[in-house]
């Protein structure tokens, strides 16, 4: 996968920007409960954040989509910058919380959609419309429509894999290293990094435009003018937004409620450390599922990975040591992995090309609002009940989402296109045989 052309050119800047993604929600809640001292604040500030990049997400998705990646990256990046300056000076200025709301908005409106930008170029260069590669897939040589077409598509599972695991290495690093910053250097520190990141490698990433997929305004991605489908009417679409939902409150539970879990036992230190190893087991996970040849469908992985999470989150609560809290972390993140890299595996067989970016980009936003949802739930019951309590919001969350998953599992089936009905000419008259 990795020898595919053109994979390195936007895989490097493609890591350095959406590196700040891990950062900023862990960034707020760092800042905000410095200068105000409440968790429930410092959630809030971060859900606002949260919810406005879940609602834009998709919507920048389409543009991506209609006029290209390029096009919607770069004036992006720029606004991204300038609202999380903004939002890092109106909070050390003491600024009400109606103005910390007010900068949140457009902070999270305008955070760079890569993963699902990278995710669309591994499917335009990977599908069944890419050029077939040849003997191996690094090959640039022209093999025909044969078994090089086969071996390219068959590579679309192990590029959903490894994009999974490059979202959890972020998740390693980004919190570890926003936290390191904030503590070590300034409490604004971890939200000017992510700023810095976000506006380098955005631009960088914006500049390949070789691997780009073609617009829809240019024939979409397979060259030839398709209609355009919003991602959102496809039933299995929304479906797999809700999971994610779910995902997304582990996300921020897990985030809220092992800082609260620092904080109380007097070692704030130990936080980045329990949740990168919740985030590395996540990445190991996920390194599994792309080594593995499944013989059982994606939606059936999906249902038994979603039910191994829930069952897994239903015990964070009941962790009160540092051991005990680490393994189920590890437990926690090794369920995760599997549920995300099918949802959207699923994405290649449900949603046309000329929407994928779009589609991605709900699924990430549904993490997002998942994110937001439980950073306010968890802040709040934290900062009422403690620790304890937070960890409550991954157990509701995964529960209600495996609920719907189950009750609505057959919108995650593709449409059968194509099938042909073995008929007579009508010359003769149909008897039955036995």
């Amino acid at each position: 996968m990795l020898r595919t052309p053109g994979a390195w050119t936007f895989l490097i800047p493609g890591f350095a920007a959406r590196q700040p993604f891990a950062m900023l929600t862990i960034g707020i809640v760092l800042l905000v409960q410095h200068t105000t001292g409440s968790y429930g604040t410092a959630g809030a500030v971060a859900a606002v954040t949260g919810v406005s990049m879940a609602l834009f997400a998709p919507q920048s998705g389409k543009l991506a989509d209609r006029y290209g990646q390029r096009a919607v990256l770069v004036p992006g990046v720029m606004i991204h910058a300038a609202s999380v300056a903004a939002l890092v000076a109106l909070t050390l200025g003491g600024a009400p919380l109606w103005a910390l709301f007010a900068a949140a908005l457009p902070t999270g409106a305008s955070v760079p959609q890569i993963g699902p930008m990278v995710r669309a170029r591994w499917a335009a260069l990977l599908g069944p419309s890419a050029p077939a590669p040849g003997p191996g897939p690094g090959s640039g040589s022209d093999a025909g429509p044969g078994p090089g077409a086969r071996d390219s598509s068959s590579l679309l599972p192990t590029a959903a894999a490894f994009e999974s695991v490059t979202d959890e290495f972020t998740f390693v690093i980004g919190p570890v290293l926003a936290t390191a910053l904030c503590a070590g250097i300034h409490p604004a520190a971890g939200l000017i990094a992510e700023a810095t990141l976000t506006l380098v490698g955005g631009l960088l990433f914006a500049a390949q435009r070789a691997t780009e997929p073609r617009s829809a305004q240019h024939g979409g991605a397979d060259g030839s003018p398709g209609p355009r489908v919003s991602a959102l009417s496809v039933p299995g679409v929304r479906v797999l937004a809700v999971a994610l939902l779910g995902i997304g409150s582990v996300f921020g539970g897990m985030q809220v409620s092992l800082t609260a879990f620092a904080e109380e036992i007097g070692d704030p230190g130990v936080n980045g450390l329990l949740y990168g190893i919740f985030a590395a087991g996540n990445m190991l996970a996920g390194l599994v599922c792309g080594a593995v040849a499944w013989k059982t469908g994606p939606r059936r992985r999906l249902l038994v990975g979603y039910a191994a999470l829930a069952l897994a989150a239903s015990v964070l609560w009941t962790a009160h040591s540092v051991p005990l809290l680490a393994g189920l972390g590890l437990l926690v993140g090794l369920c995760i992995a599997p549920a995300l890299i099918t949802s959207y595996t699923l994405v290649e067989s449900l949603v046309p090309a000329s929407a994928r970016t779009e589609a991605f980009t709900w699924l990430t936003g549904a993490v997002a609002l998942g994110q937001a949802a439980a950073v306010t739930a968890a802040g709040q019951l934290a900062d009422a009940h403690g620790a304890s309590a937070g960890f409550l919001v991954p157990l509701v969350g995964t529960a209600l989402a495996l609920a719907t998953l189950v009750a609505l599992r057959s919108r995650l089936a593709p449409k059968a296109s194509g099938r042909v009905s073995a008929r007579g000419m009508s010359h003769r008259t149909p008897v039955t045989v036995d």
